[in-house]
């Protein structure tokens, strides 16, 4: 069976080259504007990791029309709520509003994305470069389990790889960031034609088209070319592991394979398998190695949706009295046993159920499905790909996802991190 969820949906692009998707829903009186940059840390060089999120922090330090902060100020004011975020392939910067106010969120945006380098300086990079570093003291350095993800990806890709470095950055390049840096980074991609804007609300489409047109428009293009690395997938070199002794009471062993890129029909089929293996207390794993054995305390597996090939990683927080390494053998075991035998249909159909019900709670959601169709339009340059998306798992089978095991998920394939306690 399959669903109709056809979006009123019309795009554009202006003279500029900025990419304008407009998606009509009257339905609540909110609009939700959604700009997705297609700049992450993938973006990034050697030596300067960071940058991305560090632009997502500066963004929201003001420009020459907008004071420092006051872009939240403004936003709350109207009654909205505004945020950002930073990843691999992306930055995105987002608010929802009541509907009358979407001038407001227009002009804030617009202003940032032409009138920013004017109101940059020195006090407030050296402000948001530690206020950066600080977040990565709290999130990465001083938390339990915190640079695993870190060493993990250092070794599944190789040196230079632009997964190979986290999306916060390393501590020693965030603190060299300078000025000349930052101005350099926003002039290249920080521009009109390397953008996608997305409106989705109680708008219509003549009226829309026109602010954005007035709020965008005069924003010069960029100079530059965007230039991106087009990676190939990772070859296998042998199984690679490592230990990290950390600040934590329990140990933890994470296995990471190469996996296929987001968009693939692979990609969609290792995304069931990773639900139906270690999603919710009835998967598969979380039955046999929490339940049944008593080997770890949860267990976890996703693959990354990125742009280049991504990863496939299996997670699993050991129980006191276990091994780590028998943990490591059950999980490695189980992983690699999945090209030998089928899966049971019904739990290929669980999987699938659930992964359904996510996605049909994420689209009622406004600003979650304004974000999806930027990202849409931003990877693929199609905004209605966002309502075809959940018919890309109905078709796949047990037999689709032992196939992919039996090519993705091996030994000479895999990075093993087990995280154990400071001796």
């Amino acid at each position: 069976m399959t669903t109709d969820l056809s979006f009123d949906l019309e795009r554009h692009t202006l003279g500029n080259g900025l990419k304008v998707v407009l998606h009509r829903d009257r339905r609540l009186p909110l609009v939700s504007i959604n700009l997705w940059y297609h700049v992450g840390s993938k973006n990034e060089a050697p030596g300067r990791t960071g940058f991305a999120h560090l632009f997502e922090h500066l963004l929201f330090q003001g420009s020459e029309n907008v004071g420092t902060n006051d872009h939240f100020k403004y936003v709350q004011q109207a009654g909205g709520v505004a945020n950002g975020s930073t990843w691999y392939d992306r930055t995105n910067y987002f608010e929802t509003l009541p509907s009358h106010h979407l001038d407001r969120g227009l002009w804030l945006e617009s202003d940032r994305m032409g009138f920013f380098l004017g109101g940059i300086h020195q006090e407030k990079l050296d402000n948001q470069r530690d206020v950066v570093m600080n977040e990565r003291r709290q999130r990465v350095d001083n938390q339990p389990y915190g640079r695993a993800y870190e060493v993990l990806y250092e070794r599944l890709y190789p040196e230079g790889h632009p997964y190979s470095w986290p999306v916060i950055g390393y501590m020693d390049d965030i603190a060299a960031a300078q000025l000349h840096m930052v101005q350099e980074f926003f002039e290249t991609y920080y521009v009109p034609n390397n953008a996608v804007l997305t409106l989705a609300g109680d708008i219509e489409y003549e009226d829309a088209l026109a602010r954005v047109e007035r709020w965008f428009g005069d924003i010069p293009a960029g100079r530059r070319p965007i230039e991106r690395p087009t990676m190939p997938p990772v070859e296998p070199t042998g199984q690679q592991r490592a230990t990290l002794e950390d600040n934590v009471k329990l140990p933890r062993v994470y296995i990471a394979f190469p996996g296929p890129r987001y968009g693939d029909r692979d990609w969609y089929a290792a995304d069931l398998l990773a639900t139906l293996l270690a999603s919710g207390k009835a998967s598969v794993f979380y039955q046999d190695l929490v339940v049944s054995e008593h080997l770890a305390q949860d267990v976890a597996a996703f693959i990354l949706p990125t742009e280049e090939p991504s990863s496939f990683t299996v997670i699993s927080t050991g129980r006191p009295e276990v091994d780590p390494e028998v943990l490591e053998r059950a999980l490695m075991q189980r992983l690699t046993a999945l090209s030998d035998k089928l899966l049971d249909e019904s739990d290929v159909e669980r999987a699938r159920n659930r992964l359904l019900r996510y996605h049909y709670t994420e689209l009622q959601n406004l600003s979650e499905r304004a974000d999806s169709i930027s990202q849409f339009t931003t990877y693929f340059d199609d905004p209605a790909g966002v309502a075809r998306e959940i018919e890309r798992y109905r078709d796949i089978t047990a037999r689709d996802l032992r196939d992919l095991a039996a090519r993705f998920l091996t030994l000479d394939r895999s990075v093993v991190l087990t995280v154990v306690g400071e001796s």
